[in-house]
């Protein structure tokens, strides 16, 4: 039997075997090391022995062998009050679905190139997520490493950023033959819910935003819609119960996305048709105290476009397609950035600017004029 707080015990072939921790694996379990011996005073001097000439790092110091899983913790908690509620949930919910399960036990000492290229691997295939999903998880793992080996005053090993390429992915656009044939049967027998989804396309709303607002965010006079909130629902971390979710109501995710969006004449007319007295209320539902979430507002998408016959149209697919015909009509692009709430035209011209082959033909016919 081994004596208390000691790793010491008498074999079955009556030699004593001394065990002690060599190092630590990338999972954060221990390493160990053995000494055998005819007695235990002579297993006991042998695994000192050992002991001492293991290096400084081998057995790192209680800051240095923290794991990730606490360091994790530590950073959402002191940047909690930094960002917006809708970043916290989705740091909070990447670490505890893709980090925390598969490293969270590892020591910082531990992490290196090649486990993180195998963390990217895993979540790319076993775990069958997309590659920007997997560049976004491995950028807030590398924000709590610098931060850990800042604040630990200990730097860490060189970490490559194993960052997946992300294919380009062409996004489902309304042609105009579709949107026409989409915004007429909004328009048939119209309610508050087909309105929002018919402003969005007219807009280049997001579905939040479209949820969030109200009445007082329109203006006839000025012949305008301000967009200053954004409504999303979002993991309730606070309640203590397991899945709960809340729905939130909040300014955009930035300041760009706080803008002011011009009314054709034919938003104006509807907005007319629809115009509820009360400021308060919101546009989706036309009373204060009723919202419809984003996810109910998606469902109706769904059944609209279903009706129309149209095939993978999402609610991103309005503000796509919007961007779309405001280059077919030659829009100026500083304009359309500031409508769509981008930081840079840049942002306008890589995700939301997509010609049509009618388009790129017109614009071929162009240098005929130079004898092309």
């Amino acid at each position: 039997m081994a004596r208390k707080g000691e790793n010491i015990y008498k074999r079955k072939d009556n030699r004593w075997e001394a065990r002690y921790i060599k190092g630590y694996r990338p999972d954060g379990k221990p390493r160990y090391g053995y000494c055998y011996a005819g007695t235990y005073w002579e297993a006991k001097q042998k695994v000192h022995r050992a002991r001492a000439m293991l290096p400084k790092e081998v057995i790192p110091e209680e800051v240095q062998r923290r794991r990730l899983e606490s360091r994790c913790e530590e950073w959402l908690e002191r940047n909690r009050s930094r960002i917006r509620e809708s970043t916290y949930v989705k740091y909070r919910g990447i670490m505890s679905k893709h980090i925390l399960p598969r490293l969270g036990g590892c020591q910082l000492r531990a992490l290196n190139s090649d486990l993180l290229e195998q963390f990217s691997r895993a979540l790319l295939n076993e775990e069958a997520l997309s590659p920007k999903t997997v560049k976004d998880i491995l950028t807030l793992l590398h924000s709590v490493l610098r931060d850990a080996a800042a604040r630990s005053g200990e730097p860490l090993p060189t970490l490559g950023a194993a960052y997946p390429k992300i294919p380009k992915r062409e996004m489902r656009v309304l042609t105009r033959e579709e949107q026409a044939l989409f915004a007429a049967y909004l328009a048939e027998d119209m309610d508050e819910c087909k309105f929002g989804v018919l402003l969005a396309l007219l807009t280049g709303m997001r579905i939040g935003e479209v949820c969030a607002l109200r009445w007082e965010d329109v203006s006839l006079s000025e012949r305008i819609v301000k967009v200053g909130a954004t409504m999303q629902r979002l993991r309730d971390y606070d309640s203590g119960q397991e899945g709960r979710t809340k729905v939130v109501v909040s300014v955009p995710k930035s300041d760009s996305s706080r803008r002011v969006i011009p009314l054709t004449d034919y938003g104006m007319r509807l907005c007319r048709s629809q115009w509820r007295e009360d400021p308060s209320a919101y546009v989706l539902t036309g009373e204060a105290g009723r919202y419809l979430e984003p996810r109910v507002l998606q469902y109706r998408l769904r059944r609209y476009t279903e009706a129309c016959g149209l095939e993978g149209v999402h609610f991103h697919t309005l503000r796509h397609s919007f961007a779309t015909r405001c280059v077919e009509v030659d829009f100026e692009l500083k304009s359309l950035s500031e409508i769509l709430g981008h930081a840079s035209p840049r942002i306008t011209l890589e995700r939301y600017v997509h010609t049509s082959l009618a388009l790129k033909r017109d614009n071929m016919q162009k240098l005929s004029a130079i004898g092309y």
